[in-house]
């Protein structure tokens, strides 16, 4: 009984401060088309990285930010935009050789996520 209270006890501030599950669909959509470029790479801080490193790191800061990232707009401002600690771009390369910053990746696809299931 008391290691049933204790459970419960730690699972109430994670679902008083869940993220609403169509924006959480949103952020998962992201972290799926990052993880479906076939030979792309993530640039973070000049050091390239595969859809795997990247998809952990993104969710390490998503899992620090907690309940003060509440949008898949504010997940991509304040997550996967830039390094916190340089402030450079994020950048993804492309299987072709073009280079785009993560910012205007993510919106695009947050667009196409919003056309789909609207």
């Amino acid at each position: 009984m008391r290691r049933t209270f204790v459970i419960l006890l730690l699972l109430i501030p994670a679902l008083l401060f869940a993220r609403d599950a169509r924006e959480q669909q949103r952020i998962d959509y992201l972290f799926a088309s990052l993880a479906s470029l076939k030979g792309a790479v993530f640039i973070r801080n000049g050091t390239e990285y595969d859809a795997a490193k990247a998809r952990d790191h993104l969710q390490q800061k998503l899992n620090y930010a907690g309940d003060r990232v509440k949008t898949a707009e504010q997940f991509v401002q304040y997550c996967a935009t830039s390094s916190s600690m340089s402030r450079k771009p994020y950048q993804i390369r492309m299987a072709d050789g073009t280079v785009t910053d993560t910012a205007p990746f993510f919106t695009a696809k947050l667009k196409e996520f919003d056309a789909k299931n609207h």
